[in-house]
């Protein structure tokens, strides 16, 4: 029992020691990864007009940061893909709460689902234009449609999979389908929902860009577009740059908040 406490000690120095060796190694990769594209532009290996560089990626983020309009398309992207992953969230739930409900209602629209799920949302996106204008409001269905359908159907797998025996426990207690669901499904369903929502906040980013690709004026999406069209390949390869730092935000936020909830439930 006495030497309990110091291997206890002894595991979270090993686990703290691999999570600052897996810290060192990525910050690694990608300085060595920008040191090389830098060498290369500079020597002439690559062309920097086509393929840019760090540093002039950076001065162009200074360039377009003084006249204010990154800034705008970063507010745009980011508001839009929050505005689609939160509804995507809430009718995720609403939508699988209503199948678990009834069983006709789940076994009429499943195939649907499906569907849906595997249609490309690329090619839904200037149907959407078309019913909807060109405006914010089809960029943020756009978002919305390459999630919501594999989320919905997610859940729903998850919702079924809870182990029947705790719902009969409840129902023995007189409990009814409200308790079933309040009281077993929904917790049991929560690491799943957050994972779904680690997935889902990603995809909404996906959604929204394709949107601004097709239909805006504004956004990380219109600003790639524009990029390439004028050949301010610089642009093109700023946008992707700062996409992929919103989707590790977005996707870190998540996980917060999942580690919150875990540590909460824990204590």
């Amino acid at each position: 029992m006495s030497d309990f406490p110091s291997t206890q000690e002894q595991f979270f120095r090993r686990q703290k020691r691999h999570r600052r060796r897996v810290l060192f190694f990525r910050i690694l990769v990608i300085a060595a990864f920008l040191l090389l594209w830098e060498t290369a532009a500079h020597f002439g290996w690559i062309d920097d007009f086509i393929f840019s560089s760090p540093s002039r990626l950076f001065f162009c983020l200074i360039d377009l940061a003084k006249s204010g309009v990154i800034g705008q398309h970063i507010r745009v992207t980011l508001l839009e893909t929050i505005v689609s992953f939160l509804l995507v969230s809430g009718i995720t739930v609403l939508a699988v709460i209503l199948l678990w409900s009834d069983k006709s209602v789940s076994e009429t629209f499943e195939p649907y689902l499906v569907i849906l799920n595997s249609l490309p949302k690329s090619a839904l996106a200037p149907l959407l234009i078309v019913w909807l204008g060109a405006n914010y409001r089809t960029i943020i269905v756009t978002g919305m449609s390459v999630a919501i359908f594999g989320s919905i159907l997610n859940l729903y797998q998850g919702f079924l999979s809870v182990d029947p025996d705790r719902i009969r426990l409840i129902e023995t207690l007189g409990g009814n389908r409200k308790n079933v669901l309040t009281k077993v499904i929904l917790p049991a369903n929560l690491p799943n929902l957050l994972s779904i929502m680690k997935v889902n906040v990603g995809l909404c980013l996906v959604g929204v860009v394709i949107g601004e690709f097709i239909s805006s004026r504004a956004g990380l999406g219109y600003m790639i577009i524009y990029g390439s069209q004028v050949f301010k390949l610089d642009w093109v390869i700023l946008g992707i740059v700062i996409l992929c730092l919103i989707a590790m935000a977005l996707y870190q936020a998540i996980v917060l908040i999942e580690k919150w909830y875990l540590r909460r439930i824990s204590g």
